[in-house]
């Protein structure tokens, strides 16, 4: 399993669930510093920094790129794969195509979470549905053209009312076909919704692509009442080579949530 710190480049979201911020230069120095193996990127776009920028940060500090978000395109330009308006899903459906390509330049997946949307009176969920498989299936397979793969990330209640639970995900994606595409585990949504998040994990297992380490308040790591020791012995039980990467808030500060971060990720999977 490898470490991975969330660096966001959209300063208008401050106060969102990403631990370092704004600085692409520095946000790498600092990842490489704290000791982490590499990055997830939230940005505007798919792009960051000037032209040959990132390959040489990730060069310079020996990183590797472990996702790129695509959120962007909900929170900045209003696009979800299940807007009512047919127009709306095509431009999201290619923002989400561009950053799979971006991403994968650099060998990094990109990730569908708030671009999912939601159903709702004007488009209801059987449609919505129909939607979001015919966008995945599609999705997918541009992702593997590009030789990635795509990930589709639950959310709890409070953020869609598409797939709240990842056992739910995984049955959608093994009934629906959908090749190309794997599942991200974000403990503070599965604290929410799951029963039992490590028996959700070995129930979806076979689709799992990313997860996302953060406290049940989404601080990091060791700030709330998650029991992580039980999710990380399944999760090495299961010889899960992912990326384990911090999208948590920057509590207290970044650089104090990114030393608990990286500490508590080799107390539970570097221990040994």
């Amino acid at each position: 399993m490898k470490s991975c710190i969330t660096l966001s480049l959209v300063p208008s979201l401050r106060g969102g669930p990403w631990v370092l911020w704004d600085d692409l230069p520095e946000g790498f120095r600092k990842a490489s510093e704290f000791g982490f193996d590499s990055v997830e990127l939230f940005t505007d776009g798919p792009n960051a920094g000037h032209p040959g920028q990132l390959k040489s940060l990730l060069n310079e500090f020996d990183l590797s790129l472990g996702a790129v978000g695509t959120g962007a395109g909900k929170v900045l330009h209003g696009l979800t794969l299940t807007s009512s308006e047919k127009s709306i899903r095509k431009k999201a459906k290619a923002f989400i195509s561009e950053m799979i390509q971006f991403g994968a330049e650099f060998g990094a997946p990109a990730i569908i979470c708030s671009m999912q949307g939601n159903w709702s009176s004007e488009n209801p969920r059987i449609d919505a549905i129909d939607q979001l498989s015919e966008a995945l299936i599609e999705l997918g397979e541009e992702a593997n053209k590009n030789d990635t793969f795509l990930i589709y990330e639950p959310l709890n209640r409070y953020e869609t009312n598409l797939f709240n639970r990842c056992t739910d995900a995984a049955d959608f994606l093994r009934n629906g076909n959908i090749s190309g595409v794997r599942l991200l585990a974000d403990l503070f949504h599965m604290n929410i919704e799951e029963e039992n998040i490590s028996e959700s994990i070995r129930y979806c297992f076979d689709f799992l692509g990313h997860v996302h380490f953060a406290d049940s308040n989404r601080r990091p790591v060791g700030n709330g009442h998650l029991d992580i020791q039980p999710i990380a012995k399944t999760l090495t039980e299961l010889g899960y080579e992912g990326f384990i990467s911090a999208e948590a808030f920057d509590w207290p500060t970044p650089d104090q949530a990114a030393i608990q971060t990286i500490k508590s990720f080799n107390r539970f999977f570097r221990s040994s």
